[in-house]
C-alpha cells in the first residue's frame, strides 16, 4: 500500500502567524533549507531539532531564550518547509548547518541540537568547517556500532507517521506523549505529516550504524552535555563515557525528563539550557 507524500496542511501554515520570527532561506547545495529567525542583539544560537521535529515544535524553547541570544530555529532537510536531500548521513547534515551559518553570515554562532540535532551539533564543531562559540548537546542518541540499537524503534516513529498522514490531532499524540504541553501536542499533530518518511528512516538508520563517540572527543570550543535524568538515549554509562571522552564538557542531568527533555520538563530544562550558555556568551 503505497504511503501519503509529505505534507504541510493549511492549519500547520497558519501556525506560523504566531510565531515571533522571520523565515529565511538558505541553499544547501541544491537543497532549500527553512529557518526560523527570532532576531535580536544577541549571539546567534543555531537550534537543530530532532528526528521528526520540524522547526516549528522547538518554537517554545527559542522564545525563553530571545533575552540572551539570537535563535535560528533550522527545518532540517526533510522536515517542515525544508526540502528532502540526497541523502541524510551525519555529513551531509552538518554540511547543510554550515550553509545555514555561511548563508546567513552568522559570526561565531552557538550551536543547540536536541537528539538527533545534537548529533548533528556535534559533527559541525567536529568538523570546524565554521567557527562556532560553543556548543549544547541535549540528549543526542548514543547508540552506534557495536553499542546496541536505539532505543525506539524504527517502526514507532513510521506508526506516528502513517498517523499524521491519514490526520491526527493532539489527543492521538498524546496517547504516545501524554507528558507534554498541550500546544506541543497540537503542533505535532499538524506538523509531523511534513516529514519525509526516507529521512526518517535513513536517520534512524543512521542512529545505529554513524558512532556518536566518533564526533565527540573532537568537539572544538566550550560543550555542554544536557539529558534526562531517565533518558533510555543518554544512560549514566552513556554520560559518563561522555565526561571521560571529553573531560572538558560540562554535563548535566535534567530532572523528571526522559529523552524529550524540553517537552517533560520545560522549566527545568530551560534553566540547564541557560546555565550551560551563560559561559558561552561571554
Amino acid at each position: 500500500m503505497p504511503h501519503a507524500p509529505r505534507a504541510v496542511p493549511q492549519s500547520a501554515l497558519a501556525d506560523l502567524a504566531d510565531i515571533p520570527a522571520t523565515s529565511r532561506w538558505v541553499r544547501s547545495g541544491t537543497t532549500r533549507l527553512h529557518v526560523l529567525d527570532y532576531g535580536g542583539r544577541g549571539p546567534a544560537l543555531v537550534i537543530l531539532p530532532g528526528i521528526t521535529s520540524p522547526a516549528v515544535t522547538m518554537d517554545f524553547v527559542a522564545r525563553e531564550l530571545t533575552d540572551l541570544v539570537r535563535p535560528l530555529i533550522v527545518d532540517v532537510r526533510g522536515r517542515g518547509l525544508s526540502d528532502e536531500g540526497g541523502g541524510y548521513s551525519l555529513e551531509e547534515y552538518a554540511e547543510d548547518t554550515e550553509a545555514v551559518v555561511d548563508g546567513l553570515g552568522l559570526r561565531r554562532p552557538l550551536l543547540l541540537g536536541h537528539s538527533m540535532g545534537a548529533r548533528i551539533a556535534a559533527a559541525v564543531a567536529a568538523r570546524g568547517k565554521v567557527a562556532v562559540a560553543g556548543s549544547v548537546l541535549a540528549d543526542p542518541p548514543m547508540s552506534g556500532p557495536g553499542r546496541g540499537p536505539y532505543p525506539t524503534a524504527l517502526e514507532a516513529f513510521l506508526d506516528q507517521l502513517t498517523q499524521a498522514e491519514r490526520g491526527t490531532d493532539a489527543d492521538e499524540v498524546a496517547l504516545s506523549w501524554p507528558r507534554w504541553p498541550r500546544r506541543e501536542q497540537e503542533l505535532r499533530a499538524r506538523w509531523l505529516s511534513s516529514c519525509a518518511r526516507q529521512a526518517i528512516v535513513a536517520t534512524h538508520r543512521g542512529f545505529e550504524t554513524e558512532d556518536f563517540f566518533a564526533w565527540w572527543p573532537a568537539v572544538a570550543g566550550p560543550a555542554a552535555l544536557l539529558y534526562g535524568a531517565d533518558s533510555p538515549v543518554v544512560t549514566a554509562a552513556g554520560a559518563t563515557e561522555a565526561q571521560t571522552r571529553l573531560p572538558a564538557a560540562s554535563c548535566s542531568a535534567v530532572p523528571d525528563a526522559g529523552h524529550m527533555i524540553f517537552w517533560d520538563n520545560p522549566p527545568a530544562s530551560l534553566r540547564a539550557l541557560r546555565e550551560a550558555l551563560g559561559p558561552m556568551l561571554g
